[in-house]
């Protein structure tokens, strides 16, 4: 069935079923909610739709209520499995949704999923975007993310009043699937910045370093990334109340180094970052912060911060 023409579409895009009212999911439906659209939430798991409510938003019992009378349809999932059981499945978006939905899917998931969930939906006369997103919890509360949209042009242009609800920074990236890999790349950025900064930590704490100093001048120059601004505080305080889980950036590295094999491109740093992100999972940091790489990096130089345990006495001159 094809999808209605743009003459067809009914417009604005004010009518949206938000799927997954997670971490990131809650403040990004209440941001839609403040910008003036009606927003049905939906969790798999009770006791999260407290925010939505109060911003004005609704609830629906069933992925069915929260689909079948809406403009737009935003799924925020953890990964690919969890975005095609509420896709295809008989009380799923595809077989409840009307033709001509607007289907934006927010998770992070491998490419290829993104694709092959474009091609399924378009058989239903559903539409898709791949639109992930960067910026973590506290970029969805401050609606100040980064999304990355693969998909037709003419979609995105049509989504856009609902993406300047949730970012600031909003971009076509091309086809079905480039959304998805663009945010790869921006996981493969950040795991090897986040892993750079642990080092550094522990390297200036060592060497005897005023730490809080060291960091600001650091910041200050070539060196200063949005990582080490945002987790400044995550680093000198050994505070590592998750803002992005480590388990999902563990997630998202296994989807850069299975697409990087796919495509045949190199990533030697990134599959380190990669084993060290699996190597803090295996050791029980999963529900951490993903800034407690920093934890890895002080096992692996026998440093404790409060006893100095591994630390020599500093070099004069050096």
């Amino acid at each position: 069935m094809a999808p209605p023409s743009p003459s067809q579409r009914k417009l604005p895009l004010k009518t949206i079923g938000f799927l997954g009212l997670g971490t990131m999911g809650s403040p990004m439906a209440v941001n839609l909610c403040a910008a003036g659209h009606t927003v049905y939430g939906w969790n798999r798991s009770e006791g999260r739709a407290g925010p939505l409510l109060a911003a004005g938003g609704r609830t629906a019992d069933s992925i069915r209520e929260a689909v079948r009378d809406t403009d737009v349809v935003i799924t925020m999932l953890p990964d690919a499995p969890q975005v095609e059981e509420v896709a295809y499945s008989p009380e799923g978006i595809l077989a409840n949704a009307r033709p001509g939905t607007l289907l934006i899917d927010m998770s992070t998931i491998a490419p290829r999923s993104s694709v092959e969930l474009a091609r399924n939906a378009a058989a239903h006369g559903i539409r898709v975007l791949d639109a992930p997103v960067a910026g973590g919890e506290a970029g969805a509360t401050e609606g100040i993310l980064s999304i990355m949209v693969g998909g037709e042009a003419d979609d995105f242009e049509e989504a856009k009043p609902v993406f300047e609800a949730l970012g600031r920074t909003i971009t076509h990236c091309g086809a079905h699937g480039l959304g998805q890999t663009v945010k790869a790349a921006n996981q493969l950025v950040l795991a090897i910045n986040m892993q750079a900064c642990a080092e550094a930590v522990v390297f200036l704490e060592k060497s005897g370093a005023d730490l809080e100093a060291a960091l600001n001048v650091l910041s200050g120059g070539l060196a200063g990334s949005n990582v080490l601004t945002r987790k400044r505080d995550n680093f000198l305080r050994r505070d590592y109340t998750p803002s992005f889980k480590m388990a999902l950036h563990h997630k998202d590295m296994g989807i850069v180094t299975d697409t990087a094999r796919a495509v045949g491109a190199a990533i030697p740093l990134g599959s380190v970052a990669a084993q060290l992100l699996a190597s803090a999972v295996a050791r029980g940091d999963e529900r951490l912060d993903h800034s407690a790489l920093l934890q890895g990096v002080e096992l692996l130089s026998g440093w404790n911060r409060s006893r100095g345990a591994g630390s020599p006495t500093p070099t004069p001159g050096l």
